[in-house]
């Protein structure tokens, strides 16, 4: 069982999004936690070289350079210790199964409250009794889900996975740079 963080936990954030990283650790930072904040892979994992390991890592999906998901495995490698919670405004399924295998507590979709990422860190065992919804998800999604685990299944190549769609490598970036629809 992996024990919750307590007051005084390190923190580090690693999002593109300069705005998102300050108010996000001037907020979780009310909470008690010392906070860090790099904008992309490469500068999180130098960050790590000279730093002890984080008790909490707060990492976004989709970043200029490598993925979200590279230093979730990197970072879990190095410390299985630390929880790691994804946060992504590009939410799948196939990336959820994915942050989750790779060493990921929990995967949270943007925008999201440090309410409830501390909620999120809090929770230690799996709810059976979370709320599944009844309703359908639409064409849109469901044509994003399916994009997702194809993407996953070729490891991320854009090229490999527009042929394995039968698209156009082009109109699969632009569908891919866009947010992922509603339900």
């Amino acid at each position: 069982m992996t024990s919750i963080p307590n007051a005084n936990a390190s923190l580090l954030i690693v999002d593109d999004d300069p705005v998102f990283r300050q108010l996000m650790g001037r907020a979780m930072g009310r909470f008690g936690y010392q906070v860090q904040s790099a904008a992309d892979v490469p500068e999180a994992l130098a960050l790590l070289a000279d730093q002890p390991d984080p008790d909490v890592a707060l990492i976004d999906l989709k970043m200029p350079g490598p993925s979200g998901l590279a230093l979730v495995e990197a970072l879990h490698q190095r410390s299985p210790a630390t929880r790691i919670l994804v946060l992504t405004g590009y939410a799948s399924i196939a990336t959820a199964v994915e942050a989750v295998k790779l060493g990921a507590i929990n995967y949270l979709a943007k925008p999201v409250t440090a309410e409830e990422v501390q909620a999120a860190l809090q929770r230690t065992e799996p709810d059976s009794s979370v709320d599944v919804q009844a309703d359908r998800l639409s064409v849109e999604r469901l044509t994003w889900e399916h994009i997702q685990r194809v993407l996953a299944e070729h490891d991320g190549n854009i090229s490999a996975t527009a042929r394995a769609l039968n698209m156009h490598r082009r109109t699969l970036q632009r569908r891919l740079a866009k947010r992922a629809p509603g339900r």
